[in-house]
């Protein structure tokens, strides 16, 4: 069983199982597929939206501003978040905001509220004597910007009308460098009032400095996330989705956006509740509709055609098929798939994006095995460590050196990845005439990445519950005590939710003489 540390106030050390977390982690998940189908009971989504409505009602104070929890002064940025996912719902045709008394009436009173402090924020620029021409929009007045731009309707007050359009004006003079969440809510804003110039422009800039890989589709390298709501990674990529949806004709960049935001929900979560609902609006917009399309899948395994069984999963088309050892010909080495039509016309085009996964499990000798390299990438070395005038020093392990029994011996594995990850782990495999120093398992933080490191009777674990893009060296001690010859084992890393994303190092044998 495995174990990690979790720190009381009281400075005491409670223990609980990492695996069971891990567990339930997965159990989550699979709640989450079985309620999938609760989604198409329309009775209970109109029951479920009209409670949601009621709560936001009941949570709206009397100046027409919402806190974020019950109790707290009014959030400017909560308040504009809320009259943006109505915008949102209103924009999709889920809720008629404008046809609905008790929709539109919580709008009314958020816009009002909203416009007074913008108002506000104006007269104060005036009265510390700001030089006017040189300032830069906040991101929270370009957020009521984007927000106000879905209810161009709700008339403006004189004074708000002001307001509005002097921070309209150094938006548009100040975009640049905003970073790509406002510079697209900038966009959205400069398109609907009527500058349709500008806002292509934002996007041409924009596009230029994405980046756009097959595999991971059109994303941005600076979209990293940070600890502020306008770096927040996954929204970032939704707006954006949004914005090159409504303002150009450019469908591949949609749909290519697409798949960068369904690689993240691929290999780790989405995080928040906010993230989710953003990422829904975005793969719900125009472009290609995929979830309206029935595509078949035309897989063939060497000669053989693999049948798509009936029973496949509903909502996700999940199967799984496996050969046996005898089944299996050097033919099937050769994989094709190809995405059709439900008609079955292999000409006629299908958007959308489908994954899967082929294994080939079997068995070899551990020193004979090369190195297998995905996104995860591995290298392994052992070095000896020697006693010099200069103090102890290490060399590299290889086929020439001579180990003896009582050496120090010390591991280094490089770990790479190219993209953040979730629930991953590594497993360091160890010859049977090497003996670990460190025996005790522990949670470790190094360079920034926080681990659970766990040493087992053949191999050392290491549990990654988020894992950043970078590359990371891990070291750790371990002494020869059995003269022979051994296979010294691989190190092999899985994400343990998209186990394709995996990788070993080379395998290698070595000799420890007696003394």
């Amino acid at each position: 069983m495995l174990f990690y540390p979790i720190w009381k106030k009281s400075g005491t050390e409670k223990f609980v199982t990492r695996r069971n977390t891990w567990v339930m982690q997965a159990k989550d998940e699979s709640e989450r597929k079985k309620r999938v189908g609760l989604l198409f009971d329309l009775n209970k989504m109109s029951q479920e939206l009209n409670t949601a409505l009621n709560q936001l009602q009941k949570a709206q104070s009397s100046n027409g501003g919402w806190p974020w929890f019950e109790g707290m002064p009014e959030s400017r940025y909560i308040s504009q978040h809320i009259v943006s996912g109505m915008g949102h719902l209103d924009h999709l045709g889920i809720k008629t905001i404008r046809d609905d008394a008790k929709s539109f009436g919580m709008i009314n009173k958020a816009i009002q509220y909203l416009d007074i402090r913008i108002t506000e924020d104006y007269n104060n620029l005036k009265k510390s004597k700001t030089d006017l021409d040189k300032y830069h929009s906040s991101g929270e007045q370009i957020q009521y910007l984007y927000a106000r731009s879905y209810f161009p309707d709700v008339q403006l007050s004189k004074n708000a009308a002001e307001a509005h359009a002097y921070y309209l004006k150094q938006a548009k003079k100040f975009w640049l460098g905003t970073g790509e969440y406002l510079e697209g809510m900038i966009a959205l804003t400069c398109y609907r009032s009527k500058d349709p110039e500008l806002a292509l422009g934002i996007l041409k800039s924009l596009k230029e400095n994405s980046q756009n890989k097959e595999e991971t589709g059109m994303y941005w390298a600076n979209n990293t996330g940070g600890y502020f709501w306008s770096r927040a990674s996954i929204e970032t990529q939704a707006l954006l989705i949004e914005a090159f949806d409504e303002i150009t004709d450019d469908k591949k960049a949609v749909e290519d956006m697409k798949v960068w935001l369904l690689r993240q929900k691929q290999t780790q979560d989405w995080k928040t509740t906010k993230a989710t609902t953003e990422a829904c609006y975005a793969l719900l917009l125009r472009g290609s509709d995929w979830l309206s399309q029935v595509p078949q899948m035309d897989i063939r395994v060497g000669k053989e055609k693999v049948e798509i069984p009936t029973d496949a999963q509903a909502g996700t088309g999940y199967f799984k098929t496996s050969w046996s050892g005898k089944e299996i010909t050097r033919d099937m080495g050769k994989v094709s798939v190809q995405k059709i039509s439900s008609s079955g016309n292999n000409n006629e085009t299908v958007s959308g994006i489908s994954w899967g996964g082929l294994y080939w499990q079997y068995f070899e000798s551990l020193d004979k095995i090369t190195p297998h390299v995905t996104p995860l990438n591995l290298k392994k070395e052992l070095f000896v460590e020697r006693t010099s005038a200069r103090g102890p020093v290490i060399e590299p392990l290889t086929s020439s050196t001579t180990l003896k029994v009582g050496d120090r011996i010390k591991v280094r594995i490089e770990l790479r990845v190219d993209r953040d990850m979730e629930y991953v782990h590594m497993k360091d495999m160890r010859a049977s005439g090497l003996e670990p120093e460190n025996v005790l398992s522990q949670y470790k933080w190094q360079d920034g990445l926080g681990y659970y490191e766990s040493t087992r009777d053949a191999s050392t674990n290491f549990f990654f519950s988020y894992l950043r893009k970078g590359v990371y060296v891990f070291e750790y001690p371990l002494r020869a005590f059995q003269e022979g010859e051994f296979s010294n084992g691989i190190t092999s890393i899985e994400c343990m939710y998209a186990p394709e994303f995996s990788a070993h190092s080379l395998g290698e044998r070595i000799v420890i003489l007696g003394k």
